[in-house]
This record gives structure tokens, sequence and C-alpha cells, in this order.
């Protein structure tokens, strides 16, 4: 039976997701401030302000998935805040939910913050370090309290076409990482993050937490280095971690155990195939 669903916030990551829920034949409406104008994909676009009140549109009725992968609009709490906690609940208690089978929420691994390079998982205590996480781990806890099915993935940093920065950077010799004690990075690409979603939003029984990230965690140096030779830059320098991320091998056991196949599971394989791609479109 083809499903109802609704994204909040639709930009690079939801549109990849969204798009697979259209190849199986779904109905998909979108909610964004912007919506991207002459877009044929499919994708039933709603114009709307989640942060502020009176800036919703109606809502279409008879949504039985609801996918918030909204962003903040600037670095800072308040517009986190109006995103992630205000803007949620705002759209929940405008939209119709005695269909909705599950509410998906797409949070972050920051809420996880430091532990010194051990292993995490969907059990370990958060402990943000930073206001984005203390918020996201508020908004979830606002999820929680409703009374609807609902799951929540945190993902590791995002890559993937139109996010090389990182490969800018080390050109240009401004990336560097700590080597004593090395500091543990996690990633995942985002058509993997994409496939998470769609997979968790439709999964029969899902757990009410899951760690979005590939199977290799790295020491950052070691990435860096890895990297660099690839596209023939600088070795990285030596350089403080970053801040307010923490150190910490992140594991995707309970998303693989729910039946979750990665594409790239290294995220050294993944950079390769998108520099060799984006080398034969030059």
């Amino acid at each position: 039976m083809a499903e109802r669903v609704l994204f909040i916030g639709c930009g690079d990551l939801g549109q990849r997701a969204a798009h697979r829920l259209l190849a199986r034949g779904d109905e998909v409406y979108a909610l964004r401030r912007h919506p991207p104008a002459g877009d044929a994909s499919g994708i039933r676009w709603l114009q709307g302000d989640i942060t502020v009140a009176g800036g919703l549109p109606a809502l279409p009725a008879g949504i039985s998935r609801v996918i918030h992968v909204a962003t903040a609009g600037a670095r800072d709490p308040a517009a986190y805040r109006a995103v992630f906690v205000d803007g949620l609940n705002r759209v929940l208690g405008a939209l119709d939910t005695s269909q909705v089978q599950r509410v998906l929420f797409v949070s972050s691994s920051a809420v996880y913050g430091e532990h010194h390079g051990d292993w995490v998982t969907e059990d370990t205590p958060p402990a943000p370090q930073g206001f984005n996480g203390r918020i996201l781990l508020d908004a979830e806890a606002a999820l929680a309290a409703r009374p609807l099915p609902h799951t929540t993935i945190r993902f590791a940093g995002l890559y993937g076409p139109g996010r090389l920065q990182l490969i800018e950077r080390l050109r240009a010799g401004a990336a560097g990482a700590p080597t004593q004690p090395p500091h543990w990075a996690n990633r995942i690409h985002i058509d993997d993050a994409a496939a998470a979603i769609v997979h968790l939003a439709l999964l029969p029984e899902a757990q009410a937490v899951y760690i979005g990230c590939d199977d290799t965690p790295l020491p950052l140096h070691e990435l860096y280095a890895d990297l660099a030779r690839l596209v023939g830059a600088p070795a990285p320098a030596e350089a403080p971690a970053p801040a307010n991320i923490g150190s910490k091998k992140l594991s995707n056991a309970r998303l693989r155990a729910s039946g979750l196949a990665l594409q790239w599971p290294d995220a050294r394989i993944g950079y390769a195939a998108l520099l060799a791609n984006a080398a034969q479109q030059a």
C-alpha cells in the first residue's frame, strides 16, 4: 500500500530520501520556506515557515509518515530551537495525525559529546558539548512525549556530491588533526543516510533511537592523510581537534541489524568514488 509522506524541511538529504519514496510509488509532500522552482520530480511542495506562528499552509490529511529533516538557518541557539523544537511541535500540532504510523526525526551524533575514543552505542548516555546537541536532545524529548510512534536517527558527519569542502581544505593545506591522542571521526555518505531515513520510516518494528554512520570510524589524522594522498595534497599538519564534537567511535550495529545494507561502508572508498566521478564530469 502506498504511503502518504510529509517531509518537514527537504533540502539535499531530504530530496534524496523523497526520490526513493517516489520510486516506490508513494505520495510525497515536502514543506519548505522556499520550495525549489520548476521541480518536476513528483514531490508536492508546500510553502511555509515552521519557525513562526501562522507560518504553516493547510497540511494534507491522511499522512502516514512524517520525516523531520529540516536544518537551522543559522548556527545559533535561537535558530536551532525554532526549527527543531518549536517547528516540529508546530507542525505536529497542526497536522491531522490520526493515520500517522511513524514520525522520523533526524538528529545528530553531537548529542553524545566527548568519549575519548571509546565506542558509543544508542545506549550510551548523551552528554552534548555544544548548544546544538543540547537542543536536539530537547527536540527528541518533546517528540517522545507525544502519543505517536516515533524514531530518531542520530547521524554522523555527512559527505557526498557537493560536499567536498574537506577536499578543498586539504588541497589548500588548511586541514589538520591531532595525532596523540588521535581524534576519532565518523562519517556517512549522504546516499546511505537517505536510504537509512526511508528504511527506518517504513520499518514495521523500529526502535526509538538509531545511530547513522558507516562501518569504519577513523582517527581524523588518518582520514585526512589518506584523502590528501588521494588528491595529491600536502600531508595534513598537526592541529587541535575540532571544537565541541568529541572523540568517539560510533557503532552502527543496531542500524545494520535492522536490515539496512550500506553502499559506502568506509568514507575513504566513498570519497574516492566521488572524486573519480567529479574527474569524469570535468
